[in-house]
């Protein structure tokens, strides 16, 4: 006659069965989620403005070593959401034709805002009307927008065109803020309506420590910044009461803080250590305001320096964090990802 194990044995065994389960498809689960579409500016887009400077050197020398059309040295935003999915990048509307569309499009283009501003490319409106083209072509089930993210990024372009055509009082940029943030309520709207449920929206980044407002790199401008708080809050009460409508579809991811948040830290390394980069201090520097970040003369030659470690610096160019920037911001915010 067989020996019998023991009840406890046979538990035991199962237990520690069920445990190892555990650990070898841990690191395989994936997100719920699987596909991204992005909306927005430069610092969501990964390739569809075709001829700018982000397709040509220095602009992608830590990712993917090449230009890759990322306003960076390496990954933007776009790339850390997609991370935090499980997925990989949505390819760009732009490369659509001969791109893979399993895991979304990237309607976002560098330069563009809510309105039209300095530069003629698609404004958001015009994305989400492309976005809208393509769902009606078919391409995705049901099914594939009901699992999808979208995010939406507002960087402050539409300011810059507002600000520079000409000057502006208080008020007049308060109600410039107000009408902004009712378009993009609408454009949020258009999003839900096509049948995405979770949609993330970026709050606006201290504008006033971007390299280009700085100039001399000391210190933020905290007038620019106050104005920047205002247009975060309207976007925060809109937010809101979108929400009350449908059921917490919206999430923000308040760059606002998270940049400021790193931006100190790494400040607080710089001073005294000579070492460490002025952090409000680009790693790559153009000769002198003709040119830019990637500027050649008609020799060739470069009129612009770039620092020797990008990943000691938190901004790439004038406008655009490094990668080591935004993986420090989106160290920040994967609590509110964590909501998705």
């Amino acid at each position: 006659m067989a020996k019998q194990t023991p009840p406890i044995i046979t538990l035991l065994s199962l237990l520690i069965l069920l445990f190892m389960i555990s650990i070898t498809t841990e690191g395989t689960k994936k997100s719920s989620y699987e596909k991204l579409f992005v909306f927005g500016d430069s610092y969501a887009d990964t390739g569809n403005f075709l001829n700018s400077p982000s397709y040509k050197p220095p602009y992608g020398i830590t990712f993917p070593h090449q230009p890759s059309g990322r306003f960076s040295d390496g990954r933007v935003l776009t790339d850390y959401i997609a991370s935090s999915l499980k997925i990989k990048s949505p390819a760009p509307y732009s490369l659509r034709n001969s791109s893979d569309l399993q895991f979304g499009i990237n309607f976002a283009y560098g330069g563009t805002g809510v309105f039209d501003t300095f530069l003629k490319g698609p404004n958001m409106t015009i994305q989400i009307n492309s976005f809208e083209e393509i769902i009606k072509q078919n391409i995705y089930t049901k099914s594939d927008i009901d699992y999808s993210v979208a995010l939406v990024t507002v960087a402050g372009n539409d300011y810059f065109q507002y600000l520079f055509k000409d000057g502006k009082n208080i008020k007049e940029i308060l109600d410039f803020s107000a009408s902004l943030i009712n378009q993009l309520s609408i454009n949020l709207k258009r999003i839900h309506n096509v049948g995405i449920n979770k949609i993330k929206i970026g709050l606006l980044e201290p504008v006033g420590c971007l390299p280009v407002i700085t100039k001399t790199y000391d210190k933020c401008n905290d007038t620019i910044n106050m104005l920047v708080m205002k247009h975060n809050e309207l976007l925060l009460q809109t937010v809101e009461d979108l929400n009350k409508e449908s059921k917490s579809v919206f999430v923000t991811l308040d760059l606002y803080k998270s940049f400021l948040s790193v931006i100190e830290t790494m400040q607080k390394k710089h001073y005294g250590n000579s070492r460490v980069a002025n952090v409000l201090r680009p790693c790559c520097v153009p000769e002198s305001s003709n040119y830019q970040c990637g500027s050649v003369d008609e020799r060739g030659e470069k009129r612009y320096s770039l620092c020797d470690n990008p990943e000691s610096s938190f901004f790439w160019d004038d406008f655009h964090p490094t990668q080591n920037g935004w993986d420090a911001v989106y160290k920040m915010v994967q609590t509110s990802l964590s909501l998705i």
